[in-house]
């Protein structure tokens, strides 16, 4: 008899983590909108707004999964969910592009916190026999708000303007606070492990167990930033802006529909067999989105792209929180996101110069190419393992 996966404390943090998400999406593809036709800003500057907040987002991932392992992780729920819905209506209230900048650091420290809670929350939730399974379905959540979240915003700035938009924001804000707080959990899963304190190290901080398969995840995130922050204006420089909310609901709606069998082949084989494949489609779905000129195109590219993301970032994710012991998942969960933080951070600010120097086309190529040098890097790294 297979032992229960969707358990109430289960179901909430998937929850708040889609509705984390979901502010996060929405955002992403409004901001740089807003940025260049309200405050009269540049592409550069559209791409500092996700900069700031991966700022805020990296410098407190290592104070995240400290918090999470030796805390309550109720009260860290309770803060955190709850500076992330201040802050979501805060939003409301900007008037310029250095307010902005300055909450998106704000609310990058909330994400960082909020989303790795919820993450380790439910990691430990999950049954060890359906753990590559329960965090594949975890990370489909997150999944459906790369469709729900850019499509309502888009809808709500497109159709109504920014105010209605921002009054969406609000409304995920106090979503995220009730469905990350609002059930009991086990004291097993909340209080921290007793230990015998000793004087604080790096590792109390960061999991050198996870530094590999983070870096490499972080590459793959890299690219990802050039998907996440620049297809709004990619297809808008194609006059194809109406399609984003379409590209990103293809990319998702693969991603979502067959995670079910990637997290199961996951638990069934070597994390391998799933990897391989994924940076192959990855690949490929770059090299095409590069010469992609049409709507038909451009939906097959988010495809493609959809079925190679959807099999590595729950992969990677599952590899680093089975790499170490329960008490440790925590700062496991941290270490992995910072590098996915730094690398998102990174991938925004560099590949909105390449497109400076370049064009959209030549930036997507070379996220292709960066592609290329992680499959290098993971057959060497884990080619024994």
């Amino acid at each position: 008899m297979q032992q229960r996966l969707w358990s109430q404390a289960f179901l909430g943090m998937s929850f708040s983590s889609l509705f984390q998400y979901m502010t996060h999406y929405s955002l992403i593809t409004v901001l740089p909108i807003l940025v260049i036709n309200q405050f009269s800003g540049s592409v550069f500057q559209a791409g500092l707004a996700m900069t700031f907040f991966q700022i805020g987002a990296i410098a407190s991932r290592p104070l995240a999964g400290r918090l999470i392992d030796s805390c309550n992780k109720r009260k860290i729920l309770l803060l955190f969910l709850g500076a992330f819905f201040v802050i979501n209506v805060l939003y409301f209230f900007i008037t310029n592009i250095n307010f902005l900048l300055g909450l998106r650091v704000f609310h990058g420290i909330a994400f960082a916190v909020g989303t790795t809670s919820t993450a380790t929350v439910a990691a430990l939730v999950l049954p060890n026999s359906r753990k590559g399974e329960g965090i594949g379905y975890f990370a489909a959540f997150s999944n459906l708000a790369m469709v729900i979240g850019p499509f309502m915003g888009l809808f709500c700035l497109s159709n109504f303007g920014p105010t209605p938009f921002f009054i969406f924001i609000i409304i995920l804000g106090f979503l995220i606070f009730f469905a990350g707080t609002y059930q009991k959990l086990d004291k097993n899963i909340i209080l921290p492990h007793e230990k015998e304190k000793k004087a604080l190290s790096l590792a109390d901080f960061l999991e050198p167990k996870v530094f590999s398969i983070a870096f490499i995840g972080g590459l793959v995130f890299f690219a990802y930033s050039g998907i996440l922050v620049f297809i709004p204006l990619y297809l808008k420089s194609l006059n194809l802006v109406n399609y984003s909310s379409l590209f990103f609901a293809a990319f998702a709606l693969v991603i979502i529909l067959t995670r079910p069998i990637i997290g199961k082949l996951f638990d069934k084989f070597s994390a391998k067999y799933i990897i391989y494949p994924g940076l192959f489609l990855f690949f490929c779905g770059f090299i095409y989105l590069s010469t992609a000129q049409t709507p038909p195109a451009l939906l097959v590219s988010a495809v493609i792209i959809g079925l190679g993301f959807g099999a590595l970032g729950p992969s990677f994710q599952t590899m680093a929180v089975q790499s170490v012991p329960l008490e440790r998942a925590g700062v496991a969960t941290a270490t992995y996101f910072l590098a996915l933080d730094i690398s998102v951070g990174l991938g925004s600010f560099f590949l909105g110069l390449v497109i400076n120097y370049m064009d959209y086309s030549g930036m997507y190529q070379f996220a292709a190419a960066v592609i290329a040098v992680t499959a290098i890097i993971f057959f060497i790294v884990f080619k024994n393992k």
